[in-house]
Protein backbone atom coordinates (compact mmCIF):
# COMPACT_ATOMS: atom_id res chain seq x y z
CA UNK A 1 0.00 0.00 0.00
CA UNK A 2 1.82 3.23 -1.41
CA UNK A 3 0.91 6.71 -1.30
CA UNK A 4 -0.66 8.64 -3.97
CA UNK A 5 -0.06 12.34 -4.41
CA UNK A 6 -3.70 13.11 -2.77
CA UNK A 7 -2.81 11.03 -0.13
CA UNK A 8 1.11 12.69 1.18
CA UNK A 9 -0.50 16.00 0.44
CA UNK A 10 -3.58 15.53 2.53
CA UNK A 11 -1.00 14.25 5.58
CA UNK A 12 2.19 16.28 4.79
CA UNK A 13 0.49 19.97 4.32
CA UNK A 14 3.41 21.47 6.39
CA UNK A 15 6.21 19.42 3.51
CA UNK A 16 6.56 16.31 6.27
CA UNK A 17 4.45 14.60 8.61
CA UNK A 18 3.64 15.75 12.41
CA UNK A 19 2.58 13.95 15.00
CA UNK A 20 1.50 14.95 17.76
CA UNK A 21 2.48 12.64 21.11
CA UNK A 22 0.60 12.73 24.48
CA UNK A 23 2.89 11.95 27.04
CA UNK A 24 -0.37 11.93 29.74
CA UNK A 25 -1.11 8.10 28.93
CA UNK A 26 2.43 5.64 30.31
CA UNK A 27 1.03 2.73 28.38
CA UNK A 28 1.60 4.83 24.43
CA UNK A 29 4.59 7.46 25.30
CA UNK A 30 6.94 8.28 28.15
CA UNK A 31 11.00 9.31 27.66
CA UNK A 32 13.66 6.89 27.87
CA UNK A 33 16.83 7.47 29.86
CA UNK A 34 18.14 10.27 27.70
CA UNK A 35 14.76 12.25 27.93
CA UNK A 36 13.56 11.02 24.37
CA UNK A 37 10.36 10.23 23.75
CA UNK A 38 9.74 6.71 23.52
CA UNK A 39 6.52 4.30 23.70
CA UNK A 40 4.28 2.66 21.33
CA UNK A 41 2.99 5.70 19.58
CA UNK A 42 6.41 6.98 18.49
CA UNK A 43 7.06 3.56 17.26
CA UNK A 44 3.98 3.92 14.90
CA UNK A 45 4.34 7.19 13.75
CA UNK A 46 8.17 6.53 12.45
CA UNK A 47 6.42 3.63 10.96
CA UNK A 48 3.74 5.80 9.42
CA UNK A 49 6.17 8.47 8.10
CA UNK A 50 8.37 5.72 6.75
CA UNK A 51 5.28 4.15 5.09
CA UNK A 52 4.70 7.84 3.35
CA UNK A 53 8.14 8.23 2.77
CA UNK A 54 8.75 11.50 4.26
CA UNK A 55 10.59 12.78 7.49
CA UNK A 56 8.43 13.19 10.84
CA UNK A 57 8.27 15.92 13.42
CA UNK A 58 7.33 14.94 16.81
CA UNK A 59 5.13 17.56 18.40
CA UNK A 60 4.82 16.35 22.45
CA UNK A 61 2.34 17.56 24.63
CA UNK A 62 1.64 16.45 28.30
CA UNK A 63 -2.02 15.74 28.34
CA UNK A 64 -4.74 14.20 25.98
CA UNK A 65 -6.54 17.71 25.90
CA UNK A 66 -3.14 19.69 24.11
CA UNK A 67 -2.88 16.25 21.89
CA UNK A 68 -6.71 16.40 20.69
CA UNK A 69 -6.80 20.84 20.11
CA UNK A 70 -3.23 19.95 18.41
CA UNK A 71 -4.77 17.91 15.56
CA UNK A 72 -8.05 19.48 15.76
CA UNK A 73 -6.18 22.69 15.15
CA UNK A 74 -4.22 21.13 12.59
CA UNK A 75 -0.97 22.36 13.84
CA UNK A 76 -0.62 18.27 13.64
CA UNK A 77 -1.58 15.91 10.94
CA UNK A 78 -1.81 12.65 13.15
CA UNK A 79 -2.38 12.02 16.40
CA UNK A 80 -2.77 9.49 19.42
CA UNK A 81 -6.31 9.06 21.21
CA UNK A 82 -8.93 7.35 22.92
CA UNK A 83 -11.76 7.17 20.59
CA UNK A 84 -14.64 9.38 22.05
CA UNK A 85 -17.75 11.29 20.13
CA UNK A 86 -16.95 14.53 21.55
CA UNK A 87 -13.26 14.47 19.85
CA UNK A 88 -14.93 13.00 16.59
CA UNK A 89 -16.49 16.23 16.06
CA UNK A 90 -13.13 17.50 14.24
CA UNK A 91 -10.67 14.24 14.19
CA UNK A 92 -11.35 11.09 12.39
CA UNK A 93 -10.32 8.24 14.22
CA UNK A 94 -9.19 4.93 12.89
CA UNK A 95 -10.32 1.53 14.39
CA UNK A 96 -8.75 0.98 18.02
CA UNK A 97 -5.04 -0.52 17.93
CA UNK A 98 -4.86 -0.77 21.96
CA UNK A 99 -7.25 -1.32 24.43
CA UNK A 100 -6.33 0.14 28.24
CA UNK A 101 -8.23 -0.52 31.39
CA UNK A 102 -9.97 2.37 33.16
CA UNK A 103 -9.60 2.35 37.50
CA UNK A 104 -10.46 3.54 40.30
CA UNK A 105 -7.58 4.37 43.29
CA UNK A 106 -8.37 4.89 46.74
CA UNK A 107 -6.87 5.31 50.50
CA UNK A 108 -6.76 2.21 52.53
CA UNK A 109 -9.11 3.41 54.93
CA UNK A 110 -11.91 4.06 52.25
CA UNK A 111 -15.73 2.26 52.69
CA UNK A 112 -15.30 2.31 48.96
CA UNK A 113 -14.29 -1.29 47.63
CA UNK A 114 -16.37 -1.80 44.44
CA UNK A 115 -16.86 -0.37 41.30
CA UNK A 116 -20.85 0.78 41.99
CA UNK A 117 -20.34 2.69 45.25
CA UNK A 118 -18.09 5.81 43.56
CA UNK A 119 -20.86 6.99 42.03
CA UNK A 120 -22.44 8.59 45.47
CA UNK A 121 -23.52 11.82 47.27
CA UNK A 122 -20.05 13.27 48.85
CA UNK A 123 -17.45 11.37 46.12
CA UNK A 124 -15.31 13.39 44.44
CA UNK A 125 -13.10 11.63 41.48
CA UNK A 126 -10.02 13.28 40.20
CA UNK A 127 -9.51 12.35 36.79
CA UNK A 128 -6.95 14.40 34.20
CA UNK A 129 -8.14 17.33 32.43
CA UNK A 130 -9.59 16.43 29.20
CA UNK A 131 -8.80 12.80 29.13
CA UNK A 132 -10.69 9.60 27.75
CA UNK A 133 -11.79 9.33 31.64
CA UNK A 134 -12.52 12.56 32.11
CA UNK A 135 -14.68 12.46 28.99
CA UNK A 136 -16.18 8.90 29.97
CA UNK A 137 -16.97 10.15 33.68
CA UNK A 138 -18.40 13.54 33.09
CA UNK A 139 -21.29 11.80 31.07
CA UNK A 140 -21.65 8.86 33.01
CA UNK A 141 -21.35 9.86 36.83
CA UNK A 142 -24.98 11.02 38.08
CA UNK A 143 -24.11 11.90 42.02
CA UNK A 144 -20.05 11.77 42.36
CA UNK A 145 -18.56 15.05 41.73
CA UNK A 146 -15.58 15.30 39.42
CA UNK A 147 -12.63 17.36 39.77
CA UNK A 148 -9.43 17.85 37.74
CA UNK A 149 -6.01 17.66 37.71
CA UNK A 150 -3.95 19.26 35.19
CA UNK A 151 -2.48 16.06 33.38
CA UNK A 152 -3.14 12.01 33.87
CA UNK A 153 0.06 11.49 35.26
CA UNK A 154 -0.91 14.73 37.86
CA UNK A 155 -4.13 12.75 39.17
CA UNK A 156 -2.88 10.84 42.27
CA UNK A 157 -0.80 14.18 43.34
CA UNK A 158 -4.00 15.66 43.08
CA UNK A 159 -5.66 13.14 44.92
CA UNK A 160 -3.53 12.91 47.79
CA UNK A 161 -2.60 17.04 47.71
CA UNK A 162 -6.80 17.86 47.65
CA UNK A 163 -8.00 15.10 49.68
CA UNK A 164 -10.41 13.50 47.81
CA UNK A 165 -12.17 10.10 47.70
CA UNK A 166 -11.21 8.41 44.31
CA UNK A 167 -8.60 9.03 41.74
CA UNK A 168 -9.85 7.52 38.10
CA UNK A 169 -7.37 6.93 35.43
CA UNK A 170 -4.61 4.31 33.53
CA UNK A 171 -4.48 1.07 35.43
CA UNK A 172 -0.54 1.16 34.81
CA UNK A 173 -0.42 4.71 36.04
CA UNK A 174 -2.20 4.22 39.43
CA UNK A 175 -0.42 0.93 40.15
CA UNK A 176 2.78 2.88 39.67
CA UNK A 177 1.96 5.57 41.73
CA UNK A 178 0.38 3.24 44.58
CA UNK A 179 3.91 1.62 44.80
CA UNK A 180 5.04 4.77 45.66
CA UNK A 181 2.58 6.10 48.09
CA UNK A 182 1.84 3.67 51.14
CA UNK A 183 -1.80 3.44 51.78
CA UNK A 184 -3.40 3.40 48.65
CA UNK A 185 -5.34 0.47 46.65
CA UNK A 186 -7.24 -0.13 43.53
CA UNK A 187 -10.73 -0.94 43.65
CA UNK A 188 -11.17 -4.62 41.85
CA UNK A 189 -12.60 -4.38 38.20
CA UNK A 190 -12.44 -1.43 35.03
CA UNK A 191 -15.03 1.38 34.90
CA UNK A 192 -14.03 1.64 30.87
CA UNK A 193 -11.98 0.05 28.32
CA UNK A 194 -10.11 2.29 26.60
CA UNK A 195 -10.40 1.72 22.61
CA UNK A 196 -7.06 3.82 21.77
CA UNK A 197 -6.64 4.80 18.34
CA UNK A 198 -5.38 6.92 15.68
CA UNK A 199 -6.33 10.35 14.35
CA UNK A 200 -6.30 12.78 11.30
CA UNK A 201 -7.94 15.88 11.38
CA UNK A 202 -11.43 15.04 9.71
CA UNK A 203 -11.21 18.16 7.02
CA UNK A 204 -7.77 15.85 5.36
CA UNK A 205 -10.96 13.65 3.89
CA UNK A 206 -12.32 10.18 4.08
CA UNK A 207 -9.64 9.01 1.88
CA UNK A 208 -6.88 10.05 4.46
CA UNK A 209 -9.07 8.29 6.79
CA UNK A 210 -9.38 4.81 4.71
CA UNK A 211 -5.49 5.42 4.71
CA UNK A 212 -4.31 5.50 8.21
CA UNK A 213 -6.86 3.18 8.69
CA UNK A 214 -5.22 0.41 6.89
CA UNK A 215 -2.27 1.27 7.84
CA UNK A 216 -3.58 0.60 11.75
CA UNK A 217 -4.93 -2.57 10.66
CA UNK A 218 -1.41 -3.79 9.28
CA UNK A 219 0.25 -2.93 12.25
CA UNK A 220 -2.44 -5.20 14.18
CA UNK A 221 -2.26 -7.96 12.09
CA UNK A 222 1.57 -8.18 11.09
CA UNK A 223 2.78 -8.29 15.32
CA UNK A 224 4.20 -4.73 15.08
CA UNK A 225 2.23 -3.73 18.07
CA UNK A 226 2.46 -6.77 19.90
CA UNK A 227 6.55 -6.03 19.56
CA UNK A 228 6.26 -2.41 20.74
CA UNK A 229 4.39 -3.64 23.41
CA UNK A 230 6.96 -6.12 24.71
CA UNK A 231 10.04 -3.56 23.62
CA UNK A 232 8.43 -0.54 25.78
CA UNK A 233 7.39 -3.35 28.97
CA UNK A 234 3.60 -2.12 28.53
CA UNK A 235 1.42 -4.21 30.97
CA UNK A 236 -2.22 -3.49 31.54
CA UNK A 237 -3.18 -3.67 28.12
CA UNK A 238 -4.44 -5.55 25.27
CA UNK A 239 -3.41 -5.48 21.60
CA UNK A 240 -7.37 -4.87 19.90
CA UNK A 241 -9.02 -7.17 17.50
CA UNK A 242 -8.64 -6.29 13.77
CA UNK A 243 -11.30 -5.27 11.44
CA UNK A 244 -13.36 -7.94 10.44
CA UNK A 245 -13.08 -8.42 6.24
Amino acid sequence: MKPDASILSAFTPAGHLRASINLGNPILAGRDGDGNPAGVSIDLARAFAERLGVSLELVVLESAGRSVETVAGEKADIGFFAIDPLRAADIAFTDAYIHIEGAYLVREASPIHALEQVDRPGIRVTVGKGSAYDLFLSREIRQAEITRAPTSPAVVETFLRENTEVAAGVRQQLEADASKHPGLRLIPGSFMTIRQAMGVPRSRGEQATAFLSAFVEDMKRSGFILDAMGRHGIEGASVAPGRRA
